[in-house]
């Protein structure tokens, strides 16, 4: 599973020019999950972002997690993220979790984040997205399980 986070002021899907997830003030997950991927991983990680302090205190230090602010999450499928581009001008996308196995796993990442009371938006799986983010800071932070 890989995940680019972006910390946001407001972000939006559309699909087909209708918005089908939006938020204010949180995180955006661009999420991909490769071949070999199990949702055992998931509840952990889900844990990991929502208590990452990588919002701002009173003091302008980054103390604050999305758990203590409250705030939201939109999450979006990518297996783009595990293109292999080390050969030819056309990236490889064949270490990516094929899509019905990986669409359970983005579910279920969802519903991790819904488990502790956030409030949770997401993408379109397996749709052409128009992804708009407003990252603030900017934050940006690749993980990787």
């Amino acid at each position: 599973m890989r995940i680019c986070l972006q910390r946001v002021q407001n972000a939006r899907v559309l699909v087909d020019d209708q918005t089908v997830g939006q938020i204010g003030p949180g995180l955006v997950l661009l999420v991909g999950f490769k071949q070999g991927d199990t949702d055992a991983g998931i509840p952990a990680m889900a844990r990991k972002i929502a208590e990452m302090r990588i919002f701002e205190d009173e003091h302008d230090k980054m103390n604050l997690s999305l758990l203590d602010l409250k705030l939201s999450v939109l999450v979006v499928s990518q297996f783009t993220l595990y293109a292999d581009t080390r050969r030819g001008r056309r990236p490889s996308f064949t270490d990516a979790l094929e899509p019905a196995a990986a669409e359970k796993l983005y579910l279920r990442m969802i519903d991790a984040f819904q488990s502790m009371g956030l409030t949770v938006a997401a993408g379109q799986f397996g749709a052409k997205m128009l992804v708009e983010i407003n990252n603030w800071g900017p934050v940006t932070i690749v993980l990787e399980d």
